[in-house]
């Protein structure tokens, strides 16, 4: 077998290393070489510059490429840390506003509940209120009084009252008495009156042209009616006499 073809098979079993070594000795012995061939005065620099270069080539490249991938991952690592604290605050911030928006929404509701309540209970006391005051009116419009000539006299000075007219239970009374004898449906048939043919009628005894002169508004205009009769009588002696009271005979 050739010693070339030799020399191939061996170099293709060579792992990397041993190839690198034996590139090694093949260039110091080409180096020798060349050494030998070059005059004694030579500059020898030249060997030792290109063996500087071969061992820079296979030794610093590897290191730098590691250092740059080391850094690019510290860096990386960095900024990643960066920013997840990032998001962390912005989502904490996010949480906080929207915690503070909805205490300041449920205060906004209380206070608005709050309100209303107070609106309601207000609302609440003045329809009291007005209830009592209706109560106390219903009570006053609803007085009752007696069918009889105490409970006419009783109406009567109500009237009266409301409306300014003097006069007294007593000084009703006793002209009531004399009148009618308390008959409210009495007339008189003989007296001027009459024989003019305007007679007295009614409890207090008076003419029509009276009644309708000083007929109190509120009451009937029926001169037989008792009420109507005793207040527009009363009505009539206060503007005469300046009270029924002060009435003692016929008027």
């Amino acid at each position: 077998m050739p010693k070339k073809f030799e020399i191939r098979r061996l170099s293709r079993s060579l792992n990397r290393h041993q190839r690198i070594a034996v590139a090694g000795v093949a260039t110091l012995g080409a180096a020798a070489l060349a050494f030998s061939a070059v005059p004694s005065n030579a500059d020898t620099t030249t060997k030792d510059t290109a063996a500087s270069a071969a061992k820079v080539e296979y030794s610093t490249k590897p290191i730098k490429d590691v250092k740059a991938s080391v850094t690019d991952q510290l860096a990386g690592t960095d900024l990643k840390a960066q920013a997840a604290k990032k998001a962390a605050a912005e989502k904490a911030a996010v949480k906080k506003a929207a915690a503070q928006r909805k205490a300041a929404a449920q205060k906004k509701a209380a206070a608005a509940a709050a309100a209303k309540k107070a609106e309601a209970a207000r609302k609440a006391k003045e329809a009291a209120s007005r209830s009592a005051k209706r109560a106390t009116i219903k009570k006053v419009v609803t007085k009752s009084y007696s069918n009889n000539l105490d409970g006419w006299i009783r109406h009567s000075l109500d009237i009266m009252k409301s409306k300014g007219i003097p006069g007294s239970y007593n000084g009703l009374y006793r002209n009531i008495m004399r009148e009618s004898s308390g008959n409210p449906n009495a007339i008189n048939g003989w007296d001027i009156n009459a024989i003019n043919g305007i007679p007295s009628k009614g409890l207090l005894q008076v003419i029509p042209p009276t009644f309708s002169a000083y007929h109190v508004a509120g009451t009937s205009w029926n001169i037989y009616n008792p009420i109507a009769n005793i207040t527009a009588a009363a009505n009539y002696a206060a503007d005469k006499y300046g009270s029924i009271d002060n009435v003692n005979s016929a008027y």
